[in-house]
């Protein structure tokens, strides 16, 4: 082994590597040498250290469906009932009422329906209408409505009714 060494040193020896002293163009090389090289190392690491991973995710909205009915726009008051009045054969009463979705995470389609006729055979001459059928609120909006009961002109026999309007949102 000491043989090789000294071999080594001996043609080490015959080759003479220029001077670099006062060789600013050789500096100015080496330099953008040595930074093309680090930045290309560290480069050539983050890439090698830089993972990727994915990730199924799936979840479920916890949806709580809701319909407030209410006589003021606020919708602070909440309505329970309408009187219709005194209405007369052949005519219409309209009323203003308010209805809000309440719930969270699901918009609504209201439609309306009557149910339990007092008498039964009031809503042969009497119909409950209104002008927002399939309209669609979302979570905390609130529409007015115009609900008109229209009163048959061939109406007969009846001088009081009552029926259940039924309101329904939904998703």
């Amino acid at each position: 082994m000491v043989v090789n060494a000294r071999i080594l040193r001996f043609k080490m020896s015959r080759f003479t590597l220029p001077s670099i002293n006062g060789n600013k163009k050789v500096i100015s090389a080496i330099i953008v040498l040595l930074i093309v090289i680090g930045v290309g190392l560290t480069l050539t690491t983050y890439s090698a250290l830089s993972l990727n991973l994915t990730l199924v995710s799936s979840g479920n909205v916890k949806v709580t469906p809701g319909l407030g009915i209410y006589a003021d726009s606020a919708c602070s008051i909440p309505l329970t009932n309408i009187n219709w009045g005194t209405v007369t054969p052949g005519t219409s009463v309209t009323q203003t009422i308010y209805i809000e979705n309440t719930g969270t995470g699901a918009s609504l389609s209201l439609s309306l329906s009557t149910s339990n006729w007092s008498p039964s055979n009031a809503n042969d001459t009497i119909a409950i209408s209104w002008n927002q059928e399939g309209t669609r609120l979302l979570p905390g909006q609130s529409v007015a409505v115009a609900i008109t009961a229209t009163m048959s002109p061939s109406i007969a026999d009846i001088s009081n009714f009552n029926v259940q309007i039924v309101i329904a949102g939904t998703q």
